[in-house]
């Protein structure tokens, strides 16, 4: 039984129930991810201390942090490539057998090896996940879904990082593994049942499937307009599909390249990775008026609940306006911490017993300020830049810097923190995002409203054809073939 049948009465009233559902149900493949980015939060410092069952130092757990993104990068080119071939969402349905191998290490596991070896099944799932949600969820929504529901991704990590924080102040290690095993079983059911991208068929010259797919995503018989449009933009895009020298020649991959490389490293090296990461282990290490467990727990709290209407400063305000906007206030706000946590290490005599209250309320107001920028609208952005021809290709890249700079990220604030004081990551980060703020303004395009076709035009710096123009000539059979 087809689930996603479409309607058969003809309507001109666009129907985008099915692409929502198809943007959330996928997005729960970043439920886990998140829950796996934020498990070395509350379980470094519960594992180290935990003698009786781990013989594991704090400096071994804290490489939890790090491993994931060294096969994050090793993985995303294999199954970057493999979307192309086979789908993306087939591809993205071998997250939930990872996912579920993760689980079972992790509850089983008693020996620092295994669950290194767990970590490693993470990279390799986050690189399966980052090489093909961000292109399903450009590929499957139209450009109104896109930008109402185009945080999904961000709003369903975020999720995941809360859960781990509540479920991981409470529960163990073996317990927390079985609370979440169901998610990934859950995400392989239902994600079975929709829709493959209509991209993908258009790219492997099955125009059947495609024109299926977008029957059953805009919920009408009538797609003929929807799908002579598409192929000629696919046709045009996959046109310049050649080696990477040919492919880099085109300006527009150029731009699109060099936009989504600086929107993971301006996120990374905005403190948004270890920030999460590292929560308890900031709060723990600051002294505060709150446990660090609640502290953390707030923290992604707002973080969540903020990012619920994140999506719509994009939409008022255009992506690269909004990214400015949560650059520049992020920056100041760790700013502030750092001189903060200075003269708590350093100034001794100076007496600050009254402002405990500080780091917790930086971190809110950081929360803040990333909601709507730093922690969206990468991932929003990266399903829209690259063209079909060029896009396995700029998200091995991205993927490989993105791990890079993850894990040099992680690394830098341990290090930092280990032998300067928490003042120095947050200072560095600090610094990270007004450089950032500077270069947005140059490097990012805006998106806002635009189809992928138009957004590659843009990035030619040609004025993009109106689209009911475009169709016109696709009608006539003038830009058929």
């Amino acid at each position: 039984m087809d689930l996603f049948k479409p309607k058969c009465k003809k309507t001109s009233t666009e129907n985008y129930s099915v692409e929502i559902l198809a943007v959330i149900i996928a997005s729960l493949s970043s439920l886990t991810n998140g829950i796996f980015f934020s498990w070395p939060s509350p379980f470094i410092l519960k594992i180290s201390k935990d003698k009786e069952n781990y013989d594991i130092s704090e400096e071994e757990a804290s490489k939890f942090a790090m491993l994931p993104f060294i096969f994050v990068m090793l993985s995303c080119p294999i199954f970057s490539r493999l979307g192309d071939i086979f789908g993306r969402k087939r591809i993205l349905l071998l997250t939930a057998f990872v996912d579920l191998a993760v689980w079972i290490l992790k509850a089983y596991g008693r020996n620092v090896f295994v669950f290194y070896f767990a970590r490693i099944l993470v990279g390799i799932s986050d690189g399966i996940m980052f090489a093909t949600l961000p292109a399903y969820l450009g590929e499957v929504s139209s450009p109104n879904v896109r930008g109402t529901w185009g945080n999904s991704m961000s709003v369903s990590f975020l999720t995941g990082e809360l859960l781990v924080t509540v479920v991981g102040s409470y529960f163990n290690v073996w317990q927390t593994s079985y609370i979440f095993i169901p998610i990934p079983i859950v995400f392989f059911v239902f994600f079975s049942f929709l829709p493959e991208s209509p991209y993908f068929y258009m790219m492997r010259g099955r125009y059947d499937d495609a024109k299926k797919s977008l029957q059953k995503l805009r919920q009408r018989d009538d797609v003929t307009a929807d799908f002579l449009s598409l192929k000629a933009d696919v046709d045009r895009q996959m046109s310049e599909e050649g080696t990477w020298k040919e492919t880099l020649m085109i300006r527009s991959n150029r731009r699109a390249l060099a936009a989504g490389i600086f929107l993971r490293i301006s996120q990374v090296f905005g403190g948004a990775q270890a920030f999460v990461t590292f929560t308890q282990y900031i709060f723990n290490k600051s002294v505060g008026t709150i446990s660090a467990e609640t502290s953390s727990i707030i923290f992604i709290s707002i973080g969540l609940l903020l990012s619920l209407f994140a999506s719509f400063a994009g939409d008022w305000f255009g992506r690269r306006k909004a990214y400015i906007g949560s650059l520049f206030p992020c920056g100041l706000v760790l700013f502030f911490e750092a001189i903060y946590f200075f003269i708590h290490q350093e100034q001794p005599d100076i007496d600050i017993s009254s402002y405990h209250w500080v780091p917790l309320f930086g971190m809110i107001l950081y929360s803040i300020f990333s909601s709507y920028g730093i922690n969206i609208m990468p991932t929003l952005m990266l399903g829209e830049l690259f063209s079909a021809s060029f896009r396995a290709k700029a998200m091995t890249v991205v993927l490989i810097t993105t791990g890079t700079a993850s894990f040099s990220a992680n690394a830098l604030f341990y290090f930092f923190s280990s032998n300067y004081g928490l003042y120095a990551p947050f200072l560095f980060f600090g610094f990270c995002n007004m450089v950032s703020t500077i270069l947005c303004y140059f490097i990012l395009p805006e998106t806002k409203n635009r189809t992928l076709e138009e957004i590659q035009q843009l990035l030619k710096r040609t004025r993009p054809q109106r689209p009911e123009k475009k169709i016109e000539k696709l009608m006539d059979g003038s830009e058929l073939f």
